[in-house]
C-alpha cells in the first residue's frame, strides 16, 4: 500500500495576520501623528506660528500628507495642552492668552511659590538638592542647544518639583496648574532662546535652600518670576493665515 504524506501547508505563523498588519499600520499612524504634534508644538514655541494664527485642517493635511482625521487628532491633543484653541464654526488657531491672564498667573505664582520655600527650607534633603541641581543643569543644556520647547518644560518641571518637595500636595497641584499655564504664556509671548531669566537663577535658588536662607530664597523667587513676566512681549496682533507649507517645509 502506498503511503500518502499529507501535503505540506504553509505554517500560519509564517504569515502576518490581518490583525497584526492592522496594528503595524496603526502604530505607524500614531508615530506620524506624534511627529506632527512635535512639529506644530515647536513652531508655536519657536514663534514661527504666532498667537492667533489659524490652523486649517485641510492645509495641514496637505502639508504633512495625512488625512484630515489624523490632523484633527493632533489638533485635539494640542488643545489639551492649551497650545491650540478649537472654536466651533471657526476651527483651530494658536492660543492667545490675554495680558490680564498673564499678569494674574504670575501674581499667583509669586504668592504661592515664595510661601512654599519657607516650608521647603526646613525639610529639604541633600539628595533632593542634588535632584534640583540636575534639573537646572538639564535646562541650561537645552537652552545652549537652542531647544526652547525642552527648556520651557524643564523650567516648569523644576518649579513643580520645588512645590512637591515642600510637602503640601494641594498647593503643589495648584503650582502645577499655574506652571502649565505660564509655560504656554512664555511659549507664545517669550523671546526665542530666552526663558526671561538668567540661566543660572535656578542654581542660585538651590544655593539659598542649601544654606537654609528661607527669606532670601522667597525674595529671590519673587524677583525671578518678576524677571520672567517682564520679558514677555504681549501684543494684540490680528489673526493671520500663516504660510504652513513654508513653516513646515522640512517635514514634507
Amino acid at each position: 500500500m502506498t503511503s500518502h504524506r499529507p501535503t505540506s501547508q504553509p505554517d500560519s505563523t509564517d504569515q502576518p495576520s490581518a490583525s497584526a498588519s492592522g496594528k503595524a499600520g496603526s502604530g505607524k499612524g500614531v508615530q506620524r501623528q506624534d511627529e506632527i504634534y512635535r512639529a506644530i508644538s515647536d513652531a508655536v514655541i519657536e514663534h514661527r506660528l504666532k498667537p492667533g494664527a489659524r490652523l486649517r485642517e485641510d492645509a495641514l493635511a496637505e502639508v504633512f500628507g495625512i488625512s484630515r482625521t489624523g490632523i484633527r487628532k493632533v489638533l485635539q491633543r494640542l488643545a489639551l495642552e492649551q497650545l491650540v484653541t478649537l472654536t466651533p464654526g471657526k476651527g483651530a488657531s494658536v492660543t492667545r492668552p490675554s495680558a490680564e491672564e498673564a499678569r494674574e498667573v504670575f501674581e499667583a505664582r509669586r504668592l504661592v511659590e515664595s510661601g512654599l520655600l519657607a516650608m521647603l527650607t526646613r525639610r529639604i534633603t541633600a539628595d533632593e538638592l542634588k535632584e534640583l541641581r540636575a534639573l537646572a543643569g538639564e535646562e541650561q543644556q537645552a537652552l545652549q542647544e537652542h531647544e526652547q520647547s525642552v527648556a520651557i518644560k524643564l523650567s516648569a518641571a523644576f518649579h513643580n518639583r520645588l512645590a512637591a518637595l515642600a510637602g503640601n500636595q494641594t498647593l503643589a497641584r495648584f503650582v502645577d496648574q499655574l506652571c502649565s499655564r505660564s509655560s504656554l504664556i512664555l511659549a507664545v509671548y517669550g523671546h526665542a532662546g530666552n526663558l526671561g531669566c538668567e540661566c543660572n537663577d535656578h542654581n542660585q535658588l538651590v544655593d539659598l535652600l542649601q544654606a537654609g536662607e528661607s527669606e532670601q530664597a522667597a525674595t529671590f523667587m519673587c524677583r525671578h518670576l518678576d524677571s520672567i513676566e517682564a520679558s514677555l512681549s504681549i501684543d494684540d496682533a490680528p489673526e493671520e493665515a500663516p504660510d504652513l507649507r513654508d513653516i513646515f517645509s522640512a517635514y514634507q
